[in-house]
């Protein structure tokens, strides 16, 4: 005879209390790996957010699913850096998100914002073509981490990787806590609690990494774009250019000549890939010098999606820096 399980009616009551939290969680939306971890920390053990750039996918040639069309028209909370770094996100967060609070990162206040930097092998990667000029960043003109965006300054000169610096990390989880609690008050206390406990770890995170770059501070280095100006000013590193102008852009065979040259003439120590790009520009501009190849994952390519994929991801590039660089 088959056997029926039972529960005690105790347990039944707990399990059907706490199915409602689950439930009645806000439904939030998050474009790229490294910010959803960010937004994942926040929403432990009340919700999960949902990921649209998911496994090695880069938010540069990114194209919207079906299924992320859906989540956007259910979303209660889309958290995304902006049309700079997602465009294939602006159209359908108007028309898909309409119900949806979004929190656009890149025009929010208090973040760090640094200018794209242009020039020699700096060209902006935003705008697409060359200009000239020396790397500069906003701090006395309100770019610092008390003043975000208030002066009104074009996105295309902002370097959006914003995430690598541990500073904006932090704001960016304040800022996700308070969207959070103005979508679901019930779980306010859940939302502080955990983000109090995620800025710990970021303060700690950073005091790690700023002792265990030290001996690779002012060494040159090349990568495959611009994408770690924050990291690089964070500590002290010293990056002297980058290969292509924008990811999605193969670079010019006069690009790399330059690059090749200005790897020799400063002697840098390595030149870096990223994982969800072509691995064979790398050896072509280090080849005839002195420089090593490394990789360095800015945005979390190879890592398994959650809480604790900010902190790996940060921890990575230290590794491979100092590995590379000789420290």
């Amino acid at each position: 005879m088959r056997r029926i399980a039972c529960f005690p009616a105790v347990a039944v009551t707990l399990m059907l209390a706490a199915a409602p939290a689950l439930a009645d969680a806000p439904k939030v939306v998050v474009s790229i790996k490294p910010i959803h971890s960010l937004v994942a920390s926040v929403m432990q053990g009340v919700g999960e957010p949902a990921l649209l750039v998911r496994g090695g996918a880069s938010p540069h040639t990114y194209t919207l699913k079906p299924s992320d069309a859906k989540s956007l028209s259910t979303a209660d909370l889309v958290v995304w850096i902006g049309p700079e770094m997602e465009g294939f996100l602006e159209k359908p967060l108007s028309s898909n998100a309409r119900k949806a609070k979004i929190l656009t990162l890149m025009d929010a206040q208090g973040l760090r914002l640094l200018d794209a930097r242009e020039g020699g092998a700096w060209e902006s990667h935003d705008h697409g073509h060359e200009h000239k000029g020396d790397a500069h960043k906003h701090e006395a003109k309100g770019h610092d981490a008390k003043h975000g965006h208030d002066d009104k300054h074009d996105h295309d000169e902002v370097n959006t990787h914003i995430w690598l610096d541990p500073a904006n990390a932090r704001r960016i989880v304040t800022l996700t806590a308070e969207a959070l609690t103005a979508k679901d008050p019930a779980n306010a206390e859940a939302y502080r609690t955990n983000a109090d406990k995620t800025l710990g770890s970021i303060d700690a995170l950073d005091a790690e990494l700023k002792a265990a770059l030290v001996p690779v501070a002012g060494k040159p280095f090349v990568v495959f774009h611009d994408a770690y100006q924050y990291f690089e000013d964070r500590y002290n590193l010293s990056a002297v250019g980058s290969i292509t102008v924008s990811p999605d852009r193969r670079p010019s065979a006069k690009r790399l000549s330059a690059i090749r040259a200005k790897i020799a003439g400063l002697e840098a120590a390595c030149v870096f890939a990223e994982p969800q790009f072509e691995p064979a520009l790398i050896r072509t501009v280090a080849e005839g010098t002195k420089a090593k190849t490394g990789v360095l994952d800015p945005e979390g390519a190879d890592l398994t999606e959650g809480p604790a994929l900010y902190p790996t991801l940060m921890r990575n590039l230290a590794a491979s820096l100092r590995a590379c660089l000789g420290a």
